[in-house]
C-alpha cells in the first residue's frame, strides 16, 4: 500500500507526527557525519527532516516519487522539490554527496533498482541514510501512521539488500519506542520512552535507521531496462490540439 502526499503531510501536522519527527531526528543526528557544502537529496517524503539538515549544504533537493505525489518545498522559498521516478532519477552520475531516504524504500516497486539508482547518482565515498519501518515494531502493525504501510524490514534484510547493491553498511540505530497513540497524555512521555527503549528493548523500535557508504571496488551490473512508465498528460485536457485545429 502506497502513501499519498496528502496523507503524509497530514500525519506530520498532527501531535503524533510531530513527536515521531522529533524522535527520528534525534536518533539520526549521532550518525549524521557533517560534511560542509555537501549536495544532499531527500528521496521519498523527507522534507520534515531536511529542514534541519540543509543549513550547511551547498544545495538540497527533495525528490518525491510519482506514485506518492509531490508538494512544493521549502515553503515561502524557491521550490527545491521534484516529482521523480525512483529508478530513473533526473541527475547525472556522481552528482550528490548524501541521500536521505524516508518513506521511500518500503514503498519501492523494486527496492534493489532504487538503491542501484541511488548508487549511480552518488559521488565516490558518498553516504546514504535510510529510515524504514522495523518488522518487529508495533508501528509496522498499525495502519494509522505512514510507518504501518509498505514493506517493513528486519536488520538482516536491510543490510543484505545494501550489500547486494554495492553499499557498505555502517552505523545503525533505532527510533520510535513509544506507542503510536494519539493521546496527548502518552505523547508527553515519548522522550522518556525513547531513552528507556533504546537501552531495554532496541529490537522492538518502530523504525530502523542505517547509514551506508558507496562501495567502489566492485562493479555494479549493468542491465538495459525498458521503462515501465506510461506518460499521460495531466495538465491539459485531452483533445485540446484537435479543438484548436478545428476552430474558426
Amino acid at each position: 500500500m502506497n502513501m499519498d502526499i496528502v496523507d503524509l503531510r497530514q500525519f506530520y501536522a498532527t501531535p503524533l507526527g510531530h513527536s515521531a519527527k522529533q524522535a527520528i531526528a534525534a536518533a539520526l543526528m549521532p550518525i549524521w557525519v557533517a560534511m560542509p557544502n555537501e549536495r544532499l537529496v531527500g528521496l521519498g517524503y523527507a522534507p520534515p527532516y531536511l529542514d534541519g539538515l540543509r543549513a550547511n549544504t551547498e544545495r538540497t533537493f527533495a525528490f518525491m516519487p510519482a506514485r506518492q505525489g509531490a508538494a512544493c518545498w521549502p515553503p515561502a522559498e524557491p521550490c527545491a522539490s521534484a516529482l521523480v521516478f525512483e529508478e530513473e532519477l533526473p541527475l547525472p552520475d556522481a552528482a550528490v554527496d548524501r541521500i536521505l531516504m524516508v518513506h521511500a524504500l518500503e514503498f519501492a516497486e523494486n527496492p534493489a533498482e532504487m538503491l542501484q539508482e541511488a548508487w549511480r547518482i552518488m559521488a565516490p565515498n558518498g553516504r546514504l541514510i535510510i529510515v524504514v519501518p522495523n518488522r518487529r515494531g508495533v508501528w509496522a502493525r498499525l495502519e494509522h501512521t505512514p510507518f504501518g504501510s509498505g514493506r517493513p524490514y528486519s536488520r538482516g534484510q536491510l543490510t543484505g539488500l545494501l550489500r547486494e547493491t554495492n553499499f557498505t553498511p555502517g552505523a545503525m540505530t533505532e527510533a520510535l519506542f513509544f506507542p503510536p497513540s494519539k493521546r496527548r497524555t502518552l505523547l508527553r512521555l515519548c522522550h522518556g520512552c525513547e531513552l528507556v527503549g533504546r537501552r531495554l528493548w532496541p529490537l522492538f523500535a518502530g523504525v530502523l535507521i542505517i547509514e551506508a557508504q558507496k562501495r567502489l571496488y566492485q562493479g555494479l551490473p549493468v542491465a538495459r531496462r525498458a521503462s515501465r512508465r506510461v506518460f499521460v498528460p495531466a495538465l491539459a485536457p485531452q483533445g485540446v490540439h484537435t479543438l484548436r485545429r478545428e476552430g474558426p
